[in-house]
């Protein structure tokens, strides 16, 4: 398909991280942009601001006259609901119609394109790439999997782009569109077990992602911590020296982490880590081995590592005082447990009150006792119900025979609806909140602040 003989574009489930930065990117070079959702976000209010036509009603009526023009491309997320209206209207009498992870590839195919992939840390490697590459003058288009606190945007622009960035999401086999020519594999850890059953599964599934890199570059970055080897691959690491990149030294001095970051001709000593956690030197080797690779200026390279501000709901500190408020879109046991290690690390002896809300029945199911074993290392739980996303009930799978499981003291877990939370927090002892999840726990953050901020003001008066 030619992206230029299209004029109008509609999203079917605009709102998502994936999909809003794609609307946006065409609303940029000129194109006409229309949208569905569900629900309004400040994503979508975002959208809107920009002038980009949204509707949240899935009645057919509110479709756009173009919608069904040979111009038009409708495209979709995998998350839409089967029962979805205008779905199922679009599916019937749409021209065109593709996947969001279709046409991010469409528009990256001809391109010098830059994929990172990844169970976990693809969003943090990727926005810090962005972030260099684009603060050293790089001609780049980065389409991210958060919000760059740095840039308040999930998409860095450049309409004479020379370089695209993308992340390579797994989920659906979404990254098995694109052909990069240097792609980033940071982990290879089991998740969407409704598409991988085994990890062997997964494994093939990455394997395959692999052997789509292309000329020019055609390398490929790998964690060497990790089981995955393949050809032009270029390996870092946070343990083995013996590789083409790796970090050493991570300490804490003031409440603050450097560590030192080699490559294969010098060593660059105590450097900030931006984002606090054995995990993130991961990620941030990754960004510093791909941006040297491509003969950034070490000064720039320096220079953006020092002024990265971070992502948006990864260890996102809200509130600092009195107590400490940390967010976080950790959802799989492996994150869960990495971010419990970082708080413990950050502030030593501080009670942690937990809040966190499961995210698909079919991870809860497989990952039970992994999630068990995460949140036993909480000191209070609030436990929500399971977000469901795309996916029907699955029997005897709920919070409720997953809290029972959990061995912390009965007094100090319980089970909440969301808008019960900041009543059961009033009850409670603790210094540091963590809100986790990647549902819609992230419409606490604003109310847990604000109490926050409350209580302390009023504390003091």
């Amino acid at each position: 398909m030619n992206l230029n003989k299209i004029n109008y574009f509609y999203f079917l489930g605009i709102g998502g991280i994936g999909m809003s930065s794609i609307a946006k990117y065409f609303h940029l070079i000129g194109k006409k942009v229309f949208g569905h959702d569900q629900n309004k976000t400040l994503l979508t209010k975002k959208l809107e601001k920009e002038g980009i036509s949204i509707n949240y009603n899935d009645s057919i009526s509110f479709l756009p006259k173009c919608v069904l023009s040979k111009e038009c491309l409708i495209v979709y997320t995998p998350a839409i609901s089967n029962n979805n209206k205008q779905w199922i209207f679009l599916k019937k009498y749409g021209k065109n119609i593709k996947k969001r992870s279709q046409v991010l590839a469409l528009i990256t195919e001809n391109e010098l394109c830059i994929a990172i992939g990844g169970t976990h840390g693809k969003t943090t490697t990727c926005t810090l790439l962005g972030h260099i590459l684009y603060s050293a003058g790089m001609k780049i288009t980065a389409f991210l999997g958060g919000i760059s606190e740095n840039y308040k945007s999930n998409l860095l622009f450049n309409k004479k782009s020379k370089i695209f960035l993308v992340e390579a999401d797994e989920f659906d086999h979404s990254f098995l569109y694109l052909s990069p020519n240097i792609a980033c594999i940071t982990s290879l850890d089991q998740d969407h077990i409704d598409i991988y059953p085994t990890k062997e599964n997964l494994k093939k599934s990455y394997i395959d992602f692999s052997n789509r890199i292309k000329k020019p570059y055609r390398k490929i970055f790998l964690c060497k911590e990790e089981s995955l080897r393949a050809k032009n691959s270029i390996y870092y690491s946070i343990i083995e020296k013996k590789v083409n990149y790796y970090s050493d030294h991570l300490c804490i001095k003031e409440n603050k982490w450097y560590f030192d970051f080699h490559t294969p001709k010098e060593t660059w000593t105590s450097l900030p880590l931006p984002i606090p956690g054995i995990h993130n030197l991961k990620n941030v080797t990754a960004a510093l081995a791909i941006s040297d690779y491509l003969k950034i200026n070490k000064k720039e390279i320096k220079k953006a590592l020092f002024l990265f501000k971070g992502i948006k709901r990864r260890f996102s500190i809200h509130y600092q005082k009195k107590k400490i408020y940390i967010d976080d879109y950790a959802h799989h046991p492996t994150e869960i447990n990495a971010l419990i290690h970082t708080v413990r690390k950050c502030f030593p002896k501080k009670k942690i009150l937990g809040i966190f809300q499961p995210h698909l029945f079919s991870r809860t199911k497989f990952f039970e006792k992994f999630f068990v074993k995460s949140l036993e290392k909480l000191d209070i739980l609030i436990l929500l119900d399971i977000y469901p996303a795309r996916e029907n009930p699955i029997n005897n799978v709920n919070s409720n025979n997953l809290l029972k499981k959990i061995k912390i003291n009965y007094e100090n877990k319980e089970i909440s609806t969301l808008s019960k939370v900041l009543e059961k927090l009033k009850k409670k002892h603790f210094d540091i909140i963590i809100t986790m999840g990647a549902g819609n726990i992230d419409t606490l953050i604003l109310p847990i602040t604000k109490w926050l901020n409350k209580q302390y003001r009023d504390e003091k008066k």
